[in-house]
């Protein structure tokens, strides 16, 4: 067992002051006093204490009595003590500060007092977890008898941390409604770090380009009221809705885009199927974590899924009952399922959802639920597969802790997609991986949420190094059916978290050959057509594609990518080179290497000489403790930037379009440009790793179109499949990829 169960009663106690609760990101000093029990401590005898391994709550320091996160430990009687941090502990509470009594020994009564945020010298305290969360423990766990057998207690400090006050708002509708039917409005305030809020007291005018019955000309938000929703809005022409929340003149919120149609037979809704919950390595309870994607996350389906090595039987049986209780067809689709997360080396981590409760769970080991389950473990990712062979199941590979290995075990029959966006980065390389591979896969993005917020997942100050995506999802109804329809067919496309709008569809001039189901993977029905859709499989023969596409973005939309495999093909941009001006983008974009440790950090400077800038900004900061400094007002600057996979930069807006240089320097790559060189060009400088980069190139000075049609040919001169698909990228940073249409011999 992890920790040993002799006597906890005797053990001794925790108590902490003061009792919270706190707002969640901000600074305090909490002060935990352990009370020695029936056993004292001996000599090299420890206390752990202990938080959730995904907690971004900050690490203690020893050295710093004026800094932030400063930490004292004393003991009663005087004893010598050794105080240190590491993530040294049991999953899923890996975040340890370690306590040896040396020199000395701890008879029953004495106390250590920790200050974690020891103010008395002046620090300001210690930043506590970002997101907040009901009963944030400090587990304690002693080693009374210096065996290095730890012992928890029977009762464990704990607080509460509430979300802050409202700093930004959103505005969420459906992508897609049908004129005569009604729809929802939902209103959501977050605080700093994304947590929906409560905090908020705000009056606002609903302005949109479209008539809108039932929608009301203001709305007044009193604390307490948000998340909310306004239900049963009608649109009564066909068109596009651009919706926005202003106040005083202000643009408070801008509403993702919306198409209103006369009729359709695929309708979209938005999904999140990966993230967990305090029962496995996330945050909160289950029942909480359905409630936050249905109510404050205002997603249509959502799933749970759980580390199946800390799933008991018990919590299995808890999640179906949940989901069986959550879903509602028509109104929120809830999918029963867990994570298989077998070693890499053995297939890496797998999504599996099952289309009705009551299915087994194949975990992947025993290793933290042993005595606890009725099922054989499946060691590799091919056991799984042939476990799963001929029963109602999806399967999708993903990047997490545990990378996807597609080219160790696939099977297609099973296995539908490839997540290649979540809340630990962006993956497009998986998605190459199935093509060198040959397997025919449609595109997602989930959140991998750890933190209790399915379908809106913030990074926090974690190694979470992104927002947690989303997939839309075309059905004709919002079942758990039309779903599974939805992902053995590829309609659907996956957003870095963002509801972006995209339409794709081709078309040939001549009919060529559809499939009803893959036809590597059995016998699949064969018809005649001249047109496809998103994760169709057309054999065309020698006849043309014509690929035609709208995107219409929540920013303005930098570039759409057409790309053939993995080779790009071609690029539509919303402006020209005669658009370009004096704003400068600064781009850096990448990972260290496919595993956990990806997280690249990006220390850097840069120097204007020979110009000015005016004014900048960041891109895709999402860390609110890391941000652009002005080292030298208007000719130096400096940051501190995290990605993984995913892209962050600066947007400078300089006097003079093409006068002086750009120096670059960062602790991956470096290098300088000429601006009068630079014209219509990107400079890109290589940095190693996966896919890291920094890139310069012009954008134009005003915000640009939202907007990008178009048009592009594809010939098919046969041979290997080619798979064509769509990824498009915001000036926001924010990315979308479109699943594939495959083009077969």
């Amino acid at each position: 067992m992890p920790f040993s169960t002799y006597l906890p009663e005797q053990m001794g106690s925790a108590k902490l002051t003061p009792a919270g609760p706190f707002v969640a990101g901000s600074y305090a000093e909490l002060t935990l006093t352990y009370v020695a029990g029936t056993f004292g401590i001996d000599d090299t005898g420890m206390v752990k204490i202990s938080w959730r391994t995904t907690s971004d709550m900050s690490k203690p320091q020893f050295d710093k009595p004026q800094a932030a996160n400063f930490t004292t430990v004393e003991a009663s009687n005087g004893a010598r003590l050794e105080v240190w941090f590491d993530r040294l502990n049991v999953r899923p509470f890996a975040n340890t500060l370690l306590i040896r009594v040396g020199r000395g020994y701890l008879r029953a009564g004495d106390t250590l007092t920790v200050r974690l945020g020891d103010r008395r010298k002046g620090s300001p305290g210690f930043r506590l977890q970002t997101n907040a969360e009901a009963n944030v423990e400090l587990r304690t766990s002693v080693d009374a008898f210096a065996a290095y057998e730890f012992c928890e207690l029977p009762v464990q400090p704990a607080f509460d941390l509430i979300p802050g006050l409202a700093v930004s708002w959103k505005a969420i509708l459906p992508s897609l409604a049908v004129v005569g039917e009604p729809f929802r409005l939902g209103i959501v305030a977050e605080d700093k770090w994304g947590n929906p809020t409560p905090d908020a007291d705000q009056s606002f005018d609903l302005v949109s380009s479209h008539g809108l019955q039932g929608m009301p000309a203001g709305i007044v938000i009193k604390k307490g009221d948000v998340p909310c929703a306004i239900e049963n809005l009608v649109a009564g022409t066909e068109g596009d809705v651009d919706l926005r929340l202003m106040a005083g003149g202000e643009e408070l919120a801008r509403a993702n885009p919306l198409r209103v149609v006369q009729h359709t037979t695929l309708r979209r809704y938005w999904g999140d199927l990966h993230g967990q919950s305090g029962e496995t390595i996330g945050m909160g309870t289950a029942d909480a974590y359905f409630r936050y994607a249905r109510d404050a996350a205002f997603v249509d389906i959502v799933g749970h899924q759980g580390n199946d090595f800390q799933i008991t039987d018990a919590f299995w049986n808890e999640l179906n009952r949940l989901t069986a209780g959550f879903d509602v067809p028509g109104r929120f689709v809830c999918l029963p399922g867990y994570e298989w997360s077998g070693n890499t080396g053995m297939g890496g981590d797998r999504n599996v959802f099952y289309r009705r409760e009551g299915s087994p769970i194949r975990r992947s080991s025993h290793i933290l639920v042993q005595g606890q389950t009725s099922t054989d473990a499946v060691y590799t990712a091919d056991a799984l597969f042939r476990e799963l062979e001929g029963t109602d199941t999806v399967v999708i590979a993903h990047v997490g802790g545990r990378y996807a290995d597609l080219k160790y075990a696939h099977d297609g029959r099973l296995e539908r997609a490839v997540e290649v966006h979540s809340t630990w980065g962006t993956f497009e390389w998986l998605l190459h991986d199935a093509f060198e591979k040959g397997y025919r896969v449609g595109v997602v993005c989930h959140s991998d949420d750890h933190k209790g917020r399915p379908g809106a997942t913030r990074p926090g100050a974690s190694s979470f190094g992104a927002i947690g995506g989303l997939t839309c999802y075309f059905m004709p109804e919002l079942t758990r059916d039309a779903l599974f329809e939805a992902l053995r067919r590829r309609r659907h496309y996956g957003t870095t978290g963002v509801r972006i709008f995209m339409d794709l569809h081709a078309s040939f001039d001549l009919p060529v050959t559809g499939f009803s189901e893959d036809p590597q993977l059995g016998p699949a029905g064969e018809f005649a057509v001249q047109q496809a859709v998103m994760g169709d499989i057309i054999r065309p023969g020698r006849v043309p594609m014509h690929l035609a596409a709208e995107v219409i973005g929540t920013a303005p939309i930098e570039r759409v990518d057409v790309l053939h495999g993995s080779f790009l093909a071609e690029t539509f941009r919303p402006f020209g080179a005669s658009d370009l001006g004096r704003r400068v983008r600064l781009l850096w974009q990448g990972a260290e290497y496919r595993g956990r440790g990806r997280e690249t950090l990006w220390e850097g400077r840069l120097t204007v000489t020979g110009n000015r800038i005016a004014r900048f900004a960041p891109v895709n900061f999402l860390n609110p403790e890391r941000v652009v400094r002005e080292t030298a007002p208007g000719s130096a600057l400096a940051w501190s930037s995290v990605t993984t996979g995913n892209l962050a930069g600066i947007d400078l807006w300089l006097d003079e379009a093409d006068s002086g240089s750009l120096d670059i320097e960062t602790n991956v790559v470096s290098g300088m440009v000429d601006m009068d060189a630079l014209a219509d060009r990107t400079v890109a400088f290589e940095g190693g790793g996966l896919g890291r980069q920094l890139s310069i190139y012009r954008l134009p000075e005003a915000d640009f179109s939202r907007r990008v049609t178009l048009d592009h040919k594809v010939s098919f001169a046969g041979g290997r499949d080619m798979p064509i698909y769509l990824r498009v990228t915001q000036a926001d940073g924010h990315q979308a990829w479109s699943s594939p249409i495959y083009l077969i011999e």
